[in-house]
């Protein structure tokens, strides 16, 4: 299959890479350094990604998602040895009986904006420049492939320890919670290959440009540091972000239930926020926020952390006491904002009582 390639990725890029996928994985998505090794062992391994828009892709092309599914505080202590994820992709082929012709990323957002270059190297198929969701979410049928009417399965999970198990669905929410107990008993992790599409389907349903914008974000935030520029306000331009609040953790309640990591964070405000209070809701990503006891952002608007000097994305499994640190809220991707999208990844899927406010959030 050729194609026109809008970029090519060397190990180097995948540096800036992690770290915006990490900007835009909401706190959630695993720890972007994981990822980051995994891809660049294969790239220098294998020879460097070619990324691809999806307009490239013929209408019957074959394209596959990959992505690692689990509670990333295990993920981070829980490391894959590497080949789990070729596995599944060359598993998922013998499935369909037909050769995959380009991977796509499942979700943007920490070590699974990386872990799609793993495969892209090894295969030497192109990856497509976007993913499912332009963030990251906690659950599998949360992709904007499903909105289009993309069944998950058949799908392939993989573990550390060379079990794998392919899975067939009656829908999409079925394969999460089969896939969910599968992966708790995998350890709490695994790697997997899912929603196999056309290039037609990849084309209406793709959230596109997401890898080249997590490149584009990493080599600000780099750039404003090295010219001692303030790097918090070049990410909220770059991304139309608001500040939410400016602070310091106070506390931090967080466990892992069910294959994801729960709980909330507290932030007692300094400068101009001082004398007032944010707390986080996280399912895996952040889900809420609310200051002063009032909701100021709820999914599926991204909410995001920054270390307040460096300008560092803070995952939720990485907070911890006394770090100060500046939220930013921003819009989805509009095919979220549909009655669908609403009803799959809004508040009240998530147990809150109360309807989603769009971007301007109200403050």
């Amino acid at each position: 299959m050729t194609m026109k390639i809008l970029r090519t990725i060397h190990a180097e890029d995948l540096e800036d890479i992690a770290i915006g996928g990490a900007l835009l994985g909401t706190g959630g998505g695993g720890d972007p350094y994981v990822g980051k090794l995994m891809a660049q062992e294969a790239i220098r391994k294998h020879g460097p990604v070619k990324l691809v828009d999806v307009e490239a892709l013929a209408h019957d092309a074959l394209v596959v998602p990959v992505c690692m599914m689990g509670a990333p505080t295990v993920m981070t202590e829980k490391l894959p040895q590497g080949d789990e994820l070729m596995n599944a992709f060359r598993q998922l082929e013998k499935v369909l009986g037909r050769k995959i012709d380009a991977v796509l990323c499942g979700e943007a957002g920490g070590i699974n904006s990386t872990t799609p270059f793993v495969v892209a190297a090894a295969s030497g198929l192109p990856l497509v420049d976007g993913d499912g969701m332009g963030r990251a979410y906690p659950e599998l049928q949360m992709e904007t492939f499903g909105l289009h009417g993309v069944s998950a399965t058949p799908m392939v999970l993989c573990d550390d320890k060379g079990n794998s198990l392919v899975l067939e669905t009656v829908n999409n929410a079925w394969t999460e919670r089969l896939a969910r107990a599968a992966t708790v008993e995998m350890g709490g992790s695994a790697l997997l290959a899912f929603y196999p599409m056309s290039g037609e389907s990849a084309k209406k349903s793709v959230v596109r440009g997401t890898l080249s914008l997590c490149l584009s974000l990493g080599q600000t935030l780099r750039e404003t540091r090295f010219a001692h520029t303030d790097p918090v306000a070049a990410i909220a331009g770059m991304l139309g972000a608001s500040v939410i609040f400016n602070g310091r953790v106070r506390d931090v309640d967080r466990r892992t239930v069910g294959g994801f990591a729960r709980g909330h964070a507290r932030l007692d405000g300094l400068e101009d926020w001082k004398g007032h209070t944010l707390k986080l809701d996280f399912q895996n990503e952040f889900l809420m926020a609310e200051r002063d006891g009032e909701i100021v952002c709820t999914t599926p608007d991204l909410i995001t952390l920054l270390e307040a000097e460096s300008g560092n994305p803070v995952t939720a499994d990485s907070l911890r006491y006394g770090l100060r640190l500046v939220a930013l809220a921003f819009p989805c991707n509009p095919q979220w904002q549909t009655p669908e999208g609403i009803a799959l990844v809004g508040p009240r899927y998530f147990g809150y009582d109360t309807d989603y406010t769009p971007y301007p959030f109200g403050g």
